[in-house]
C-alpha cells in the first residue's frame, strides 16, 4: 500500500528564494518526479531539492560543473544498488537520457524547459523502474 506524501514547505521555500536560470525547468522536474508515485516525498539534502521513497535516490545538481545552464538530476542507488543496474536500464531507457557515472548513480540533464517537455515520458518510465530498486 503506497503511503500518502506529507506536506513540507522546506523545498518550496528553498524553491522561492533559488536564483537558477533555468528555475522554470527545475520546479518542472521536481513536478515530474512528485507525480510519478504519491510515495515519493522531498527535502533538502545535499543543500539541494532530493527525493526519496523508503530512501534518497533522487538530487538536482545545481551547480553544474560545466558552467552551462542546465537542470542535472543525480539518480542514485546506494548501496542497495544492484550490479547489473546498467543493464536492467537499457530497455527502460529507449532514448539513452541516462549518462551513467558509477554502478549505483546516473545523469539525466536538461537543457530548457522545452528539453523537459520532451523527456518527461521517457524520465517518467527511468523514475518508476528506479524506485524499485532503492
Amino acid at each position: 500500500t503506497l503511503t500518502p506524501r506529507p506536506t513540507s514547505d522546506t523545498v518550496p521555500a528553498f524553491l522561492q528564494s533559488l536564483d537558477h536560470p533555468l528555475k522554470d525547468a527545475l520546479e518542472a522536474v521536481r513536478r515530474i518526479i512528485l507525480g510519478v508515485n504519491p510515495s515519493i516525498q522531498e527535502g533538502i539534502k545535499w543543500n539541494s531539492p532530493s527525493f526519496r521513497t523508503t530512501e534518497w535516490f533522487a538530487t538536482v545538481n545545481l551547480r553544474g560543473k560545466s558552467g552551462a545552464d542546465r537542470v542535472w538530476l543525480i539518480l542514485h542507488a546506494g548501496a542497495r544498488a544492484s550490479p547489473n543496474l546498467q543493464a536492467e536500464f537499457a530497455k527502460a531507457d529507449p532514448a539513452a537520457l541516462l549518462k551513467w557515472l558509477g554502478k549505483d548513480r546516473a545523469l539525466l540533464t536538461f537543457e530548457s524547459m522545452a528539453d523537459v517537455t520532451i523527456k518527461k515520458q521517457p524520465l517518467e518510465a527511468i523514475l518508476r523502474k528506479w524506485i524499485l530498486h532503492v
